[in-house]
């Protein structure tokens, strides 16, 4: 069977209440995403969920810190509602900004897809039609207001050739009995099992570096994780036959 590698969910939330509170947030900082080797150009992130509420804090995955709404989202009621709509435990709740002709590059996140009990969920604010989202070698086309599930263990590449950013929500949930009846509804269960391709050593490499970088806790579960994954990796690639 056919592994799902996206699904566009039958949810729809108001456009222009969702632009509403992105003009409140435009008046504060924007931070650039810490993974600074995988694109170029302005690529940025406000935090509505974060570890002990810390709106500095954009990077949520992996962390040990209690995740908290930041004070950002208390000036969001719309935002704030979208969010509590969805009955699973959230990991990371942001709002991600793609400037004008930046492109993130081709690359694969790690175990972020539904089969790993982990997923990422993209709702629209501002978009143009000329942004190229590539899942999977697929071009997906998302709109203001539609909701999103993204499979990012797959490759991917976004680029904004527009004239204006490009702005979503973005998600990270916890899978639970709610969101298996939200996904199976729109896919078989049989399409969401563990994909047998493997991330590469540079990729494991490269992911450890921006994660140490980004401050995690280096004996932080997700990092001690992909060393021993890189372990393992580095292990079969020696015992591999020749």
């Amino acid at each position: 069977m056919k592994l799902t590698s996206h699904i566009k969910f039958d949810l729809k939330f108001d456009e222009e209440k969702l632009q509403k509170d992105l003009s409140v947030l435009l008046e504060n900082s924007w931070i650039p995403h810490f993974n600074k080797n995988n694109y170029e150009g302005e690529w940025q992130a406000i935090p509505l969920y974060a570890p002990d509420g810390d709106q500095k804090n954009i990077f949520a995955l992996g962390n040990d810190k209690s995740l908290k709404p930041t004070p950002l989202l208390s000036q969001c009621p719309y935002l704030e509602e979208v969010i509590n709509s969805f009955k699973f435990p959230i990991l990371s709740a942001r709002i991600l900004k793609l400037g004008v002709g930046v492109h993130i590059k081709p690359h694969q996140d790690h175990e972020l897809g539904y089969e790993d009990n982990n997923f990422r969920i993209h709702i629209p604010i501002i978009t143009n039609e000329h942004v190229r989202f590539i899942l999977n070698g697929e071009r997906l086309i998302m709109l203001p207001g539609e909701c999103w599930y993204t499979n990012v263990n797959y490759t991917h590449s976004v680029s904004n050739k527009g004239d204006i950013a490009r702005i979503h929500l973005v998600i990270d949930g916890e899978r639970n009995a709610w969101s298996d009846q939200l996904f199976f509804s729109k896919a078989p269960k049989e399409s969401f099992v563990k994909s047998p391709a493997k991330m590469t050593e540079n990729t494991i490499i490269r992911t450890i570096e921006e994660l140490k970088r980004s401050g995690l806790d280096k004996k932080s579960e997700l990092v001690k994780n992909l060393e021993v994954d890189l372990k393992k990796l580095r292990s079969s690639i020696k015992n591999a036959p020749r």
